[in-house]
């Protein structure tokens, strides 16, 4: 079968699982008292990861389908600062125990729009309320046109040891086209600076599929980013939602590339990272230095799936602050409000602002466990519950993109992009679903 053949036939849309059920099948039956219970039951002997969501930026990007908005002024990030602190001492009151983290994760949003004290003084406070395991991994998110010197100093202070930078594309006329320019020398010098600071860890986000972009400018861009020597780089097709994102609309429909320049730019990007910088490709859309944490928790099949893509955090709970944050607990998933007015207004009423989320079933664990080893892994054994399912995988077989031997599936290199079709064969929601629209498309 031809690449445009297989094109036609996949590029659905399907979820990026990130969960499973995915954030559209939670529910308002689950609320800040479910969450007070779950929390409670946490294990004193596991360890958690908190993520701690920032809604604010300082320029609007076009592309972007994160929770976030333009604020400038120091006073709202301040009020929002004490909210997660009065938010942390909530979980931590809850959890009843001097609960170990594992992994500290920022995102957002820029992290870096608080001001230098609050990333601090919240920092300090997680420590007093919990106990930071010497091994953890605490990583930020930054726009490298966004970081002022204090906050570069406040990095160091919050012992951050792994950093995120928001590439996406190095090309003038693509970064016009989004809203967002960001030079090579920028991001360079941005680098530079963290590596000064002793945080040699550095993962880069890339997008293909933009407007303006060819195959041809994303190899360049590629070719740049390997200058910059990173030991992680996430490669994400651009969702284009503009019903969901309304500030997308503003990037016209007939600007961006169709799904088989899509594919193109993406296998270009591959071959640049894999063939000339030695990168290894993890999951669907993640590349890694050979010795990195992430390449060896591939071959361990140790690598995790969360809200924030591929992970090697293996905690049992990830709890998310702020608004819009997912946290995922033993118990299910829960989501707080994602408004900051009204998650600001349940924290000040000494509630936790869950306002969503879903209770796993039995069957919801079996297919989180398979999904998630499919994806990360791109092999797996089909448990025999979910054998009628497993017929499905037929089709993929004789496309060369899955071997099947009646019990065990492995993604073939040539369906590796299409991994997300093969983990959806094995979603009970979505046959059903109405909420597909919702969904990125897969290729």
């Amino acid at each position: 079968m031809t690449e445009h053949d297989l094109i036609s036939r996949y590029d659905g849309r399907v979820p990026r699982y990130t969960s499973y059920p995915t954030a559209p099948h939670f529910h308002a039956g689950i609320g800040a008292d479910t969450t007070a219970r779950w929390l409670a039951e946490l294990s004193p002997e596991v360890p958690i990861s908190l993520y701690l969501h920032v809604p604010f930026c300082d320029r609007l990007c076009l592309y972007c389908g994160c929770n976030t908005t333009v604020v400038r002024l120091d006073a709202p990030k301040r009020t929002y600062a004490a909210t997660l602190q009065d938010e942390l001492r909530l979980v931590a009151a809850h959890i009843g125990h001097r609960a170990q983290v594992s992994a500290i994760h920022w995102g957002g949003g820029t992290p870096t729009s608080l001001p230098a004290d609050c990333l601090t003084d919240i920092t300090t406070l997680i420590r007093s309320l919990f106990e930071v395991l010497p091994t953890a991994e605490i990583a930020i998110e930054i726009d490298p046109t966004a970081l002022p010197s204090d906050r570069l100093a406040a990095l160091a202070e919050m012992g951050i040891n792994r950093v995120s930078l928001g590439v996406q594309d190095f090309e003038p006329a693509v970064q016009s086209a989004i809203g967002r320019m960001q030079s090579f020398e920028t991001t360079q010098d941005c680098a530079q600076s963290l590596r000064a600071l002793g945080i040699n860890s550095l993962n880069l986000d890339l997008i293909y599929g933009l407007p303006e972009q060819t195959e041809a400018s994303v190899i360049r861009t590629a070719r740049q980013v390997l200058d910059l020597k990173a030991d992680r780089i996430a490669v994400f097709g651009y969702a284009h939602v503009p019903w969901m994102k309304r500030h997308q609309a503003l990037i016209p429909d007939h600007s961006l590339p169709g799904p088989a320049a899509r594919f193109a730019q993406r296998q270009a990007i591959g071959k640049v990272l894999e063939r000339e910088g030695g990168f290894v490709p993890v999951g669907l859309d993640h590349y890694a230095r050979p010795g990195d944490a992430m390449a060896l928790a591939m071959n361990d099949q140790t690598l995790h799936r969360s809200f924030q893509g591929y992970t090697t955090d293996a905690a049992a709970a990830l709890i998310g602050l702020g608004a819009s944050a997912i946290g995922g607990l033993p118990q299910g998933y829960v989501q707080n409000a994602t408004g900051v007015p009204a998650y600001t207004a349940a924290i000040r009423a000494g509630t936790l602002a869950t306002v969503r989320g879903v209770t796993l079933t039995e069957d919801d664990r079996l297919r989180r466990g398979l999904i998630e080893r499919i994806m990360c892994d791109l092999s797996a054994e089909i448990p025999a519950e979910l054998a009628s399912e497993a017929a499905g995988l037929d089709r993929f077989v004789n496309d060369g993109l899955a071997t099947f031997d009646g019990t065990h599936l492995t993604v073939t290199e040539a369906g590796r992009p299409f991994v997300r079709n093969i983990a959806a064969l094995f979603d009970a929601y979505l046959a059903t679903s109405e909420t597909a629209p919702r969904h990125a498309r897969a290729v």
